[in-house]
């Protein structure tokens, strides 16, 4: 990121952070902008000072100095809802005050950079300035041609594109938009369980519903002894960086190896992964209705794997009332690893601890299961207490965005 010049906040580096979105809402839309103001102070309370004001459609942010505007910035990006944020100069609504700007902020790149062509672009939100658009970029492109001989104008492959946002009292120029992950604030729709495995496409899921506005927790299943206290601190390091996006939530680990054990002594091998993923659905349903949650989050895809067919997720469906949301259903594999990439669960999620599917796992996984069969095979157990007592078991760790050791206490 390029430095910025001094402010007339000379102690303060100034954000310019656009809501994407949001934009578009009717009546409502002051609530998701306060919601998305909220959450911009909360990313920003590790920068001591740092305030954040909505004003025009817009959220203005200052940050102390002490502070990179990078790395400010970049956690401003983080925040669902932020469209773009530009770390910028502000100026008083003048021209000839906007022109000096321009013009020094022009010399330090072509001094610091090698800049040797650029374009004005002009926005005139004050519709009751005098100087139209086009010629407020013409007067500032003059101003800095003026004051540095080396540069040159180029209105179609400008090294440096120049952005003046005039406004009533105050104005500001920026040349970076830095993309935010766009989506709504997280908390403005609803509240929504994941079963967060170790693998690369439940945290992505847990990602995609979150940037639609839904507060999550997350249960995560395990088979210990057979499976490892690693593999359980992946899960919690997968459930910290989504926390990074949006917020501290409640993650539980709940052992499934007795039910595990019960299914592979009183039901067919094949029919072992399907019933399975129904008492995890069961188990999860119990522990969405105690926490508040509507929903229940998977990061299934069609036809990815035996348990992951249409007639198997119909099957697994059948096992709770609560809706399943499966925002990953028609993604390629490639896309959920590139978007694991960009949130940056990919790394962790392929590190080679193994998780509660791989035992008991069948040679020959049932992939067309039959709904009749499959509740003939399941009335062989007592469900019902299983799942009780699967749920009433569960250890409950609090997940910060920070680094800091969990909080562990008993789900009630």
């Amino acid at each position: 990121m390029k430095d910025l010049m001094e402010n007339e906040d000379g102690d303060k580096n100034i954000f310019i952070v656009r809501c994407g979105e949001i934009a578009l809402k009717g009546m409502n839309k002051s609530y998701f902008e306060r919601m998305l103001v909220e959450h911009i102070r909360k990313a920003l309370v590790k920068f001591e000072g740092a305030e954040a004001r909505r004003r025009e459609g817009l959220v203005f942010v200052r940050a102390d100095k002490r502070f990179a505007a990078a790395t400010v910035a970049g956690e401003i990006s983080k925040v669902f809802g932020v469209a773009s944020v530009s770390p910028a100069i502000e100026i008083n609504s003048d021209l000839e005050a906007i022109g000096e700007a321009a013009a020094a902020y022009m010399l330090e790149r072509a001094g610091k950079n090698g800049v040797k062509t650029f374009k004005i672009k002009a926005k005139r939100a004050d519709k009751s300035f005098p100087v139209q658009s086009p010629d407020i970029a013409r007067i500032i492109g003059a101003k800095v041609l003026g004051a540095c001989d080396a540069l040159k104008v180029d209105v179609h492959h400008p090294d440096c594109l120049l952005f003046v946002d005039l406004r009533k009292d105050k104005s500001y120029i920026y040349e970076e938009k830095i993309p935010g992950f766009g989506g709504l604030p997280t908390g403005s729709n609803g509240r929504g369980l994941v079963l967060l495995s170790g693998g690369i496409d439940s945290p992505v899921a847990a990602f995609m519903m979150a940037k639609r506005g839904m507060m999550i927790e997350a249960v995560h299943f395990h088979s210990y002894p057979y499976t490892s206290k690693r593999a359980r601190e992946k899960t919690e390091e997968l459930a910290r960086i989504i926390s990074a996006y949006c917020g501290r939530f409640r993650l539980h680990f709940v052992n499934l190896l007795p039910i595990q054990a019960e299914i592979a002594a009183h039901c067919p091998e094949e029919e072992m992964t399907v019933l399975t993923r129904r008492f995890m659905m069961k188990i999860g349903e119990k522990i969405a209705g105690c926490a508040g949650c509507g929903m229940l989050i998977t990061g299934e895809n069609l036809g990815q794997v035996a348990s992951q067919t249409a007639e198997a997720l119909i099957v697994t469906d059948a096992a709770v009332e609560t809706p399943v949301m499966r925002p990953l259903i028609a993604f390629d594999k490639v896309d959920i690893i590139s978007k694991a990439k960009e949130i940056g669960t990919y790394e962790t999620s392929i590190l080679p601890y193994e998780d509660c599917c791989t035992v008991f796992l069948p040679k020959h996984p049932v992939t067309k299961p039959k709904l009749a069969k499959i509740l003939a095979s399941e009335g062989k157990l007592d469900a019902e207490q299983l799942t009780a007592q699967a749920a009433q078991s569960a250890e409950t760790v609090e997940i910060f965005p920070e680094r800091t050791p969990p909080s562990t206490h008993t789900f009630e």
